[in-house]
């Protein structure tokens, strides 16, 4: 049986990583042990982030959703109850933009919810 020799698919690989770890700082951009380490880690703070993102984003809709609220004297509570009895499906991201950007037709909306 023939031998087989790894040498280019370990070249290919080694590459691969090193590439992924250009930016690194020290040795994790040009040791291949310490920049595969690295990107393994890395690879684990993105999946965990993408989803920490999403959490991080709703809770800076509904600040902003509270803040309109205040000035319209309401509690987000009372608005998002009103709006689900009411049937309103209206999701938090185009609230919060309705709250910064067209103040008049967030007032609408809370005295829908409220009445």
């Amino acid at each position: 049986m023939a031998r087989i020799k790894r040498g280019i698919m370990r070249h290919k690989r080694h590459k691969k990583v090193l590439k992924a770890a250009s930016g690194y700082f020290q040795r994790k951009k040009n040791v291949f042990k310490n920049a595969h380490e690295q990107v393994m880690k890395s690879g684990q703070y993105a999946f965990r982030d993408r989803r920490a993102r999403k959490r991080d984003f709703r809770r800076l809709w509904i600040a902003r959703i509270s803040a309109g609220c205040r000035m319209c004297d309401t509690k987000y509570s009372a608005l998002i109850d009103g709006m689900t009895k009411k049937g309103m499906q209206v999701d938090r991201k185009m609230l919060s933009e309705l709250a910064i950007q067209d103040m008049a037709a967030f007032k609408k909306l809370v005295e829908q919810a409220t009445a």
